[in-house]
């Protein structure tokens, strides 16, 4: 069986989280360091695999495909990476697990709000099994003993990022257990449940959730985030 996969939406977050399974697994120099080389550990591989629940979930789904008629099966898949985050649920620069992904705006708008897709009649069979991917229970006590300091709660998955005090409003009022939202994670996870293969959520947040404002991002924080947070992930 071959290790664990993890995926990642963009090359940036998969080098992040490469040079902190490198300064992991490296031995110490005599001076102390760890200079991280770039590479993961022969157990865990990394690969971006795209921007969304649809590419993201496609090309997961080959890979542990490509994996298993090969003979050799990933054990477990997370998708990992950088995420906005719910304000007073989650800080900037902090790390969540997903005790499930959900697919929050899988469904329809209506004079009276938003109607999820289970509410419209679709059978969760033809759903992948419905809006909602759990976390492995045994891989995310894993992540959680490793990381004690994460917050742990509901990653939505969006395929457009919210950016207005409304739209906020009314996703914090659905999902109040929510803590961050990200692009891939129930795409990643409805791929792992067809192959059968444990499933988890990782992310660290890079700005609130709310209206679109670029100068309040903290990319170097949370890229730093996700590089600590990465040495769990043997």
């Amino acid at each position: 069986m071959t290790g664990l996969l993890v995926v990642t939406a963009v090359p940036a977050e998969a080098e992040a989280i490469r040079a902190g399974l490198a300064a992991s697994t490296a031995p110490a120099p005599s001076d102390g360091t760890v200079p991280p080389d770039g590479t993961e550990p022969p157990d865990v591989t990394v690969l971006p695999v795209g921007v969304g629940p649809a590419v993201a979930g496609a090309a997961t789904a080959r890979l542990l495909a490509l994996a298993e008629a090969a003979g050799r099966p990933y054990r477990a898949v997370v998708s990992a990476g950088i995420a906005g985050g719910f304000a007073g649920r989650v800080a900037v620069g902090g790390t969540v697990l997903a005790d499930r992904s959900v697919a929050a705006d899988l469904g329809a708008e209506s004079p009276a709000g938003f109607i999820p897709v289970e509410d419209l009649g679709m059978p969760p069979e033809l759903l992948g099994g419905g809006r909602t991917v759990l976390a492995d229970p045994a891989l995310l006590a894993r992540l959680r003993a490793a990381l004690p300091g994460a917050t742990v709660g509901t990653v939505l998955t969006v395929s457009t990022v919210t950016g207005t005090a409304a739209s906020t409003a009314a996703l914090a009022e659905r999902h109040p257990e929510a803590v961050a939202e990200a692009m891939e994670g129930y795409g990643v996870g409805v791929a792992a449940a067809h192959a059968g293969v444990p499933f988890a959520e990782l992310r660290t947040v890079s700005n609130p959730i709310g209206p679109r404002d670029r100068s309040a991002w903290r990319m170097r924080e949370a890229f730093a985030a996700l590089t600590a947070a990465a040495a769990a992930l043997h």
